[in-house]
């Protein structure tokens, strides 16, 4: 009799861990609530936990294959809400400085890195250590520092109802970071590849391909915007006009994905577009809010499953000096570009500590540079470096966010959340 109702690990359906991990990571962000740390921090943990490197419930196959959709999904509504923040009239009261401090901090991550990971390359693996393959690795690593994960930051700026110019510019700039990423990856792997292999690409063609998916995600974003823009009379109530958005951000990344072009950059785009010019725009983001946080939850636990402690043990100083480097390099290109361009104190002081998260685009970046690079020993341990800085960065910023709200003077934790409490 029991033997009919016995289940082999192989045969549990992917719905169960979905629920385990809506259930466990908002227990988890409750636990770290009580500890006076980030929701995000505890979301982390509990995939920590359940994840391959500690108790193993969910294996590597079940996160990396069964569940891609439902990472695909969360941050697709991440993404548009980063492009909801992004109110005409804010953006407007910030001027160019936003472009400013956000092509700066961008280069100033992608320079430090890159001369730091030049400098000790050769420490990790000297008998492997020749200079094109260090400079080439340096430029690839320096390239994808530069990128910002949006998730971290709009799941704190929520957490904590932050709100004002300083949160404006700090999801302003991660707008800007996807986009001047995958330039300068198309760049850097352009100049490593001419420098390990004989597989040489003109840099033009080099360039065209990702500006044409740059522009490609933004145009289809804006068409679906003004879709949803012109059909949000038809859904008066709050749960159909909630079903109407949420078509909306997931038709739009699926598209992207087919084409091959960013999905967080035309979802943020069609939060751009929604928030800009749909008349009940409150509503839509209102409704949108109800969802995001078990979204949130499941997401972050998600990439803490994807976290090898193991790659810690292999490259973790080398991933010490690309977290540190990175660092110094957003904080003092957010610095100078806030001061060249008049953004203010608090925006010079503090939002270089709101620019630390990085995960996704980083990985899916590093990891598709593989091609481009003639492997081997310090191929691999230079990536494993970037995927150790990773975890760190996920571990360590969600308090370097919380810190520099706090400093900025937008949290608003006492106050009660409305459609109007939107950053």
């Amino acid at each position: 009799m029991f033997d009919v109702i016995r289940i082999a690990p192989d045969q549990v359906h992917v719905l169960v861990y979905v629920g385990l991990l809506l259930l466990a990571s908002q227990a988890g962000g409750r636990v770290a609530n009580l500890l006076n740390a980030p929701r995000v921090t505890g979301y982390l943990v509990i995939g920590i936990l359940l994840g391959p490197s500690v108790f193993g419930l969910l294996s590597r196959d079940l996160i990396v294959h069964d569940m891609s959709l439902m990472t695909d999904v969360a941050l697709s509504v991440i993404a548009f809400s980063v492009g909801g923040s992004l109110a005409l009239p804010k953006l407007k009261r910030l001027g160019g400085s936003i472009f400013g401090v956000g092509i700066s901090q961008a280069l100033g991550a992608s320079i430090a890195v890159t001369a730091a990971m030049w400098a000790v390359l050769p420490i990790a693996s000297p008998e492997s250590s020749v200079w094109p393959t260090c400079f080439a690795l340096a430029l690839v690593i320096g390239a994808v520092s530069a990128a910002t994960a949006p998730a971290a930051i709009i799941s704190i700026v929520r957490e904590y109802r932050a709100r004002g110019p300083f949160t404006t510019m700090l999801l302003g700039v991660v707008a800007i970071d996807d986009a001047l990423t995958i330039v300068l990856f198309a760049i850097a792997t352009h100049v490593a590849g001419s420098l390990t292999t004989n597989n040489a690409v003109p840099l033009y063609e080099i360039l065209l391909t990702p500006l044409v998916h740059v522009l490609l995600a933004l145009a289809l974003g804006a068409v679906m915007g003004w879709i949803v823009r012109a059909t949000s009379r038809m859904f008066p109530g709050r749960v159909s006009l909630l079903a109407n958005i949420l078509g909306a951000v997931l038709l739009t990344a699926g598209l992207a994905l087919s084409l091959e072009c960013s999905p967080l950059l035309a979802c943020m785009m069609l939060g751009f577009v929604v928030v800009n010019f749909v008349e009940r725009q409150e509503d839509a983001f209102a409704a949108v809010d109800q969802i995001e946080e078990p979204l949130f939850g499941m997401f972050f636990a998600l990439a803490g499953a994807h976290i090898e402690i193991e790659l810690l043990r292999t490259a973790g100083w080398l991933a010490l000096v690309i977290v540190a480097s990175r660092f110094a390099g957003k904080l003092l290109g957010s610095r100078l570009a806030a001061q060249v361009f008049g953004a203010g104190k608090t925006v010079r002081d503090y939002l270089g500590f709101g620019l630390l998260p990085k995960a996704g685009v980083t990985v899916g970046l590093i990891l598709q540079a593989k091609g481009h690079i003639v492997d081997g020993q310090l191929t691999q341990i230079a990536f494993n470096a970037v995927l150790a800085s990773v975890l760190l960065n996920e571990l360590i910023s969600p308090f370097l966010v919380r810190f520099a709200l706090f400093r900025a003077g937008e949290v608003h934790t006492t106050m009660s959340r409305s459609s109007g409490d939107r950053p």
